[in-house]
């Protein structure tokens, strides 16, 4: 058994070594990863809070707007309606 596995060792000997480099990778890339989750939460909580309430407020006044619209174009409506009834 411990001779195979050294066979298997000599002639695929890069194959292993391409694989570790991949895993030391993988493992690296999970790190930072990491560090930039951990980063944005604990500084970018405060600055993603206050954007969604800037959008909260636009999305207030926009509908605000849409009503006063509305009512605008159903007033123009009704008063071609009215012009168009007999």
């Amino acid at each position: 058994m411990v001779a195979q596995l050294k066979s298997f060792l000599r002639e695929n000997h890069m194959l292993v070594i391409a694989l570790v480099v991949q895993a030391i990778a993988i493992v690296a890339y999970a790190v930072k990863l990491e560090t930039r989750v951990s980063t944005m939460e604990t500084r970018g909580a405060p600055h993603v809070a206050e954007r969604l309430g800037k959008i909260d407020q636009r999305l207030t006044a926009m509908e605000g707007q849409l009503a006063e619209h509305e009512a605008r174009i159903n007033r123009m409506l009704g008063e071609i309606l009215k012009d168009k009834r007999p």
